[in-house]
């Protein structure tokens, strides 16, 4: 199923306030659910009777929902100097194992720079900065998974 289209049944989620939604077409399905967090979740493959999702709340939730010195670093996901994730994936800060980071806390960037990929239904999708500035903070971990909405960098 086109990415594309699982964006749009996430934004259809969230203008509509269901809980849920699935859609199957042909042998692929798709199920997405919203936690109470608020975070979408999508889970694909074949149609079964009771199709469990894949990810879990993202962890930038999880890391605001614990007390403590942690939870006050994570910015709010609405402050407009965050870069969120346009979809759900793997998260790698390299363009391989080994390499060296497209991006580090401190350095410039510029709008269009490569940040980091996300890996999405076995496609790597680049993600690029839309404003200039300097990377403040890395908010995802190399190789785990992120939500759609979830920030990954901070960027001043």
């Amino acid at each position: 199923m086109d990415i594309r289209k699982i964006k749009k049944l996430i934004e259809l989620l969230e203008e509509s306030g269901l809980a849920e939604i699935e859609i199957s077409e042909g042998e692929e399905s798709v199920r997405i659910a919203r936690y109470s967090q608020g975070v979408a979740v999508v889970s694909q493959g074949t149609p079964s009777p009771a199709p469990a999702p894949v990810a879990a709340p993202g962890t930038a939730a999880a890391a605001a929902a614990r007390p403590g010195p942690a939870a006050a670093q994570v910015p709010a996901a609405h402050d407009k100097n965050l870069v969120t994730a346009p979809m759900v994936g793997t998260f790698y800060a390299s363009p391989a194992p080994g390499a060296k980071s497209f991006v580090e806390v401190g350095q410039e960037v510029r709008v269009g720079q490569v940040l980091c990929i996300i890996e999405a239904m076995k496609m790597m999708n680049q993600i690029e900065s839309e404003r200039a500035g300097t990377v403040v903070a890395v908010l995802a971990k190399n190789g785990e998974p992120v939500e759609f909405g979830q920030p990954l960098f901070a960027i001043e």
